[in-house]
């Protein structure tokens, strides 16, 4: 089995340079998700430059590219509504209710960007559930550093995504929806607890 490492894209391109960085990524190839490809080629160095969202590289034993995820903070806005008693509880170590709205407003870190490289021969298949354990040890690394607790994402309303982020291992549930400005695009809100 192949083994990966998970590096920071800031940490890379203090070693290899900007330029070589977009040569690395301009091999990047996600036809599952198209906007992640665009992200990862058009946006990915400029938005770690400005602190604004941070991608990590997961390389294989190679040196190539296997997949990325991109984190960042953010405050999100969670209902109260449908809510588990549990998850109420948890939410309240962090926010607290706005009677008014009937809603927590947290800051969050937030999976900002998740997929495998395609464009790269990978023999050991790198599953999305390790690509989840990877992003998860960073974000708990941060989260001992820094506080917090919440981690969410979002995705397209597609029964097998949904699926794959709800898993046993993922473990993340459904908080809400939201449509694109852009597109109407209907995506579906998910969290996870540390």
């Amino acid at each position: 089995m192949s083994e990966y490492t998970t590096v920071n894209i800031l940490d890379m391109i203090d070693v290899i340079g900007e330029d070589n960085m977009k040569c690395v990524l301009s091999d990047f190839s996600c036809p599952k998700n198209e906007e992640i490809e665009h992200f990862v080629k058009k946006n990915a160095i400029d938005f770690a430059k400005r602190k604004m969202s941070v991608t990590h590289l997961v390389m294989n034993d190679k040196g190539n590219l296997a997949a990325i995820f991109t984190l960042t903070h953010k405050a999100v806005e969670i209902s109260d509504d449908g809510l588990s008693s549990i998850s109420r509880k948890k939410i309240k170590r962090y926010a607290q209710i706005d009677e008014k709205n009937h809603s927590y407003m947290v800051s969050a870190f937030l999976i900002a960007q998740f997929g495998k490289n395609y464009g790269v021969e990978i023999k050991e298949t790198l599953d999305g559930n390790r690509l989840m354990e990877n992003a998860m040890k960073v974000l708990e690394k941060v989260q001992r550093d820094v506080g917090g607790g919440i981690v969410y994402l979002e995705c397209e309303d597609k029964p097998k995504l949904l699926s794959f982020y709800e898993n046993d291992q993922n473990r993340f549930r459904v908080f809400d929806d939201r449509y694109s400005d852009v597109d109407s695009t209907k995506y579906i809100q998910l969290l996870r607890f540390f």
